[in-house]
């Protein structure tokens, strides 16, 4: 589990391609923290660290995660963003992510303001309903929280501390980004389902 606070950003160093899957080798200082066999969330997905070295972990993507995420279509010297799972004694200060994208969005507008900047998505219709306004959602592994939501058309304000923590903010017309809707929203929409 993650909460979407970003801990660092990190840089593809390496990418080998094989039949069934992709080794992603990322570096980051964030290796001191880690070691085989953590999860790490990658841009929003939940990867395994299945080698820590000194300035890099590698991770296995498999060819399903490659095909639903933005990960596939990584480059060497993007930047990601990443997080160290929650321990049960930390602070949940964004809200419970798990690092299974829903969806892949497009980024519609992502224009400075003064004070932050108004960051809108168009989204997959299929995940309008779990999203509210003022409700929390994952983007690209971040926690934020949802300003407005009309239709498939999803309006943000990213603030000065996220985008210097992240990299929300090189995001530009048409990127693609990793989206995560709120887990209690797709439990309370079953349930109601089942009724």
């Amino acid at each position: 589990m993650f909460t979407g606070l970003v801990a660092g950003l990190g840089e593809v160093s390496a990418i080998e391609k094989r039949s069934e899957s992709a080794l992603l080798s990322i570096k980051t200082e964030l290796v001191v923290d880690m070691k085989v066999g953590d999860s790490i969330s990658v841009s929003g997905v939940c990867l395994t660290a299945i080698e820590v070295g000194n300035s890099s972990f590698t991770a296995d993507v498999m060819l399903q995660t490659l095909r639903l995420t933005t990960l596939g279509a990584l480059k060497i010297g993007d930047q990601i963003n990443l997080e160290l799972a929650a321990r049960p004694t930390d602070r949940l200060g964004g809200h419970i992510v798990q690092g299974h994208v829903d969806g892949i969005g497009e980024v519609i507008e992502n224009v400075p303001g003064e004070k932050w900047n108004k960051f809108r998505i168009r989204i997959p219709t299929d995940l309008e309903k779990y999203i509210v306004n003022q409700g929390s959602i994952a983007i690209e592994g971040v926690s934020v929280t949802v300003g407005e939501i009309v239709g498939d058309e999803l309006t943000l304000w990213l603030i000065p501390e996220t985008l210097a923590r992240t990299n929300l903010v090189q995001k530009s017309l048409n990127s693609p980004v990793n989206i995560e809707v709120d887990i209690i929203a797709k439990y309370v929409a079953k349930l109601v389902g089942t009724k």
